[in-house]
């Protein structure tokens, strides 16, 4: 399908066969653990065929647990080799992908060159898949999710008797390897998921990406875009927009990146874990009765209970710290992305209220994320944030507006998203000194061009009297 900016999107056509052709074949109950459902000649592959990939499994598996790289407490091979199964089958990008993003990322930068201070930056745009997100984004998800699950696992040997850590002892390296592939098996499923969703390289505002690449999923914005009712193009150009407008912040703010990491890694110091929930459930099940129907009318009721572990953090500043960050550089975006599109793309306004409710309500690939590392990806204050910028907009302009990035201290904080005034009326005097300064710099340029004014006061007079005796 062509369209009106040169692009070219995939045949929606082909991709609804497909889905029949999907829901036409018989369902393996085993395709989550990798197992094929025909054999060679397209035939049941069997018991034999099964146990055969079974093993090949456990041989990978085997494979993962050796080439661990010490020190790491996930093992990140087993979470790639599952992120890659769940997205097994992703459409390959194609040169007219890459031509619409390269075309989309150009012609978002020339708008946003009017709405903004901050330059292009230099990086390459791409076109990647769900399986080049996972490849290109795994070096940064490593350094994001080491060390929250590092925290993890020592928080979890703080939660057991001191009996038992020390039967432990023996066997301490063994519990890490199942540990690390655990979560990595958790985290796998979780990024497989991510993949699926995301649209660009720093999409849930974390900069995953390499540095110097903008990278627009074509296949996941094409999906997208069947459930807004607007074409194609727009979304496309709408998504670029955003991805470029983000990249000139984490290319010319160079401490940006290394703070948003820092925020998760001083979260991931202060983990703690949270069974007491659990405990209270297991008091009240009451199984010292020994009444069979007692018990199980007691197990019934656990059920609909969550019994999983909560992850917390006694650094409650660092979350807040990294909440508002986020929601800083989402509404910076909002704003900029807003006002470069405005009158140019007639599908804008709807854009944007969808794209916020797809932050607020998040989605199950997120809600995963976020149980397996204890980290939200949204920011909940996006719009107050939004807010926060246009008032600055309005009271000092772009230049200033912009200029706060200069420096982490000069950011707003928690606090300003709910007061903007507040922190508005610092810049205004900031300016005001500003002013004043360079008036007293005027001044005292004009005292070296004119040395016969330092003789003067301010009445004109000399600083002598007229009968020559001093004052």
């Amino acid at each position: 399908m062509s369209n009106g900016f040169g692009f070219s999107f995939p045949n929606d056509d082909r991709d609804d066969d497909r889905d029949r052709d999907r829901r036409d074949e018989p369902q393996n109950p085993f395709a989550a653990f990798g197992f094929g459902g025909a054999g060679p000649q397209g035939g049941d592959g069997g018991l034999g065929d099964m146990l055969n990939q079974f093993g090949q499994m456990l041989s990978g598996m085997g494979a993962s647990m050796n080439s661990q790289a010490s020190g790491d407490a996930v093992n990140f091979d087993m979470a790639l080799r599952m992120a890659r199964q769940r997205v097994a089958g992703s459409r390959a990008t194609s040169a007219g992908d890459a031509k619409a993003v390269e075309e989309s990322v150009k012609l978002a930068d020339l708008w946003l060159d009017e709405t903004t201070t901050l330059p292009a930056s230099s990086a390459k745009a791409t076109a990647w898949n769900a399986e080049d997100w996972l490849s290109n984004t795994m070096p940064m998800w490593k350094r994001l999710v080491n060390p929250v699950a590092e925290h993890m696992n020592r928080a979890q040997l703080d939660t057991m008797p001191a009996e038992a850590r020390e039967m432990m002892g023996p066997m301490s390296g063994m519990m890490r390897q199942m540990n690390s592939m655990q979560f990595g098996m958790k985290l796998g499923h979780a990024l497989g998921d991510l993949a699926q969703q995301a649209l660009t390289g720093t999409d849930f505002g974390l900069p995953v990406a390499p540095r110097g690449t903008t990278a627009i999923l074509p296949a996941n914005v094409t999906e997208i875009a069947k459930g807004l009712d607007v074409p194609g193009q727009e979304v496309i150009v709408y998504t670029a927009a955003r991805e470029a407008a983000r990249q000139r912040l984490f290319q010319h703010v160079p401490w940006l990146v290394e703070r948003l990491v820092s925020a998760v890694e001083e979260y991931a110091a202060g983990l703690e874990i949270d069974t007491s929930h659990i405990e209270e459930v297991a008091r009240n099940l009451n199984l010292e009765s020994g009444d069979p129907q007692q018990i199980q009318e007691a197990l019934q009721q656990l059920q609909g209970e969550d019994l999983s572990p909560r992850v917390g953090s006694r650094n409650a500043g660092a979350t807040s710290r990294l909440e508002t960050l986020l929601a800083l550089v989402e509404g910076w975006v909002d704003v900029t992305v807003g006002a470069a599109l405005d009158g140019r793309i007639p599908s804008a306004p709807q854009l944007a209220e969808a794209w916020a409710r797809r932050r607020a309500t998040g989605g199950s690939a997120e809600q995963a994320f976020a149980n397996v590392v204890g980290i939200e990806l949204g920011a909940p204050k996006v719009r107050e944030a939004a807010e926060l910028w246009r008032r600055i907009e309005n009271a000092v302009g772009i230049k200033r507006r912009d200029e706060v990035w200069d420096h982490p201290d000069f950011l707003p904080t928690a606090e300003h998203l709910d007061n903007p005034a507040a922190f508005i009326d610092t810049l205004l005097d900031d300016t005001a000194d500003s002013d004043l300064d360079a008036e007293f710099a005027k001044l005292e340029q004009e005292l070296r061009d004119n040395p016969e004014l330092k003789r003067e006061d301010g009445d004109g007079t000399d600083d002598g009297r007229e009968d020559g005796t001093e004052l």
